[in-house]
């Protein structure tokens, strides 16, 4: 692997020049009531990244016949000046999640320095009645798909020895969890995914890391560079980590989901409205107090927490991390 460049510690977190391909960004702006970087981790990550320089391909859905596409998140991420661009891709059709980095390469001028995969579904029941289309559906859209894309970024970026791959995991990689079987299995499997990634490429200078769900909130009022100062200071609880293809681990963050991709048992029946992605959680009084007084932080996660370390990952800052599993969880596995 490369040393760190010699150059100055903001420098080290410009992405200018660098080209970002990213999945599970462009839920977020379509609703009047909630502030667009509360709908989405994704979104949040994509507009950090933007702000730090990158040019940002987003991978949205495709739109039904007669509906227009929500290109909010692709707009927003435009006006900061930067280029970005969308291509359409149905990860749960894994044939088509084939071709999707080549049609990324196709619009980002033949380059893609960072992946970073943010989607995924969730499905709950208890394990002794959990369906198996159900269990196809999770481990399709949040491990083979990733996989996927892994693999092909691993294909341009190991012969150009140059690239950042970030996976968003889950607490349930290291938990278990209750009546999310496939979820949990197809986070800890990616856990092991990254850890493998990284033992093959980082020699080549290709970096997996892993970022796993967090807990946090408050208004988004810093620039980046404010941000990894703040993330990167020595009082900040979020731990440096050593490895390549890196992966993030989010705990309990007020995120949002279509209402389709609920539990059976969700009150509405709209498959185009938002809810949150812990919803059955956060409406469960008893759970609600269990969960929130045991994070140390004191509070819930927030898609913006996740601002500073997605850049740290993805610029020269974190050259020497290679396969970790960083935590963003406002303490809670350390509790």
């Amino acid at each position: 692997m490369d040393p760190t460049p010699s150059i100055s510690a903001p420098s080290l977190f410009s992405l200018a020049g660098q080209n970002v391909l990213i999945t599970g960004a462009t839920r977020g702006t379509n609703y009047s009531f909630i502030p667009i970087w509360l709908c989405c981790i994704g979104a949040a990550c994509a507009l950090a990244l933007a702000e730090a320089g990158a040019s940002v391909c987003l991978v949205q859905r495709n739109t039904p016949e007669g509906s227009q596409p929500n290109h909010e998140s692709l707009n927003t991420i435009r006006a900061t000046g930067v280029k970005a661009e969308v291509v359409y891709c149905d990860l749960d059709n894994t044939e088509a999640v084939k071709g999707l980095f080549q049609k990324a390469l196709d619009v980002m001028n033949g380059q893609i320095h960072v992946l970073v995969n943010c989607a995924g579904i969730q499905r709950r029941s208890p394990s002794v009645d959990f369906p198996e289309s159900d269990w196809d559906d999770v481990l399709n859209v949040n491990l083979k798909s990733v996989w996927l894309l892994c693999q092909a970024a691993g294909r341009h970026m190991v012969p150009l020895r140059r690239g950042k791959i970030i996976n968003f995991c889950s607490l349930l990689t290291f938990q278990g969890g209750l009546t999310v079987p496939a979820y949990a299995s197809a986070k800890g499997a990616l856990g092991q995914l990254t850890k493998a990634l990284s033992n093959e490429w980082s020699q080549h200078n290709v970096q997996p890391p892993h970022l796993p769900w967090v807990t946090p909130s408050s208004p988004f009022s810093r620039s980046v560079p404010e941000l990894a100062r703040v993330y990167l200071s020595p009082s900040s609880s979020l731990a440096r980590t050593h490895a390549c293809t890196l992966a993030l681990l989010p705990s309990h963050v007020h995120s949002r989901v279509p209402a389709n991709q609920l539990p059976p048992s969700s009150s509405s029946s709209s498959s185009s409205s938002p809810f949150p992605r812990n919803e059955r959680l956060l409406a469960d009084p008893v759970r609600l107090r269990q969960i929130s007084e045991r994070i140390p932080a004191g509070r819930w996660g927030d898609p913006k927490d996740f601002a500073g370390p997605v850049v740290f990952l993805a610029s020269s800052a974190s050259q020497y991390v290679c396969g970790e599993l960083l935590l963003v969880d406002g303490g809670w596995m350390g509790r």
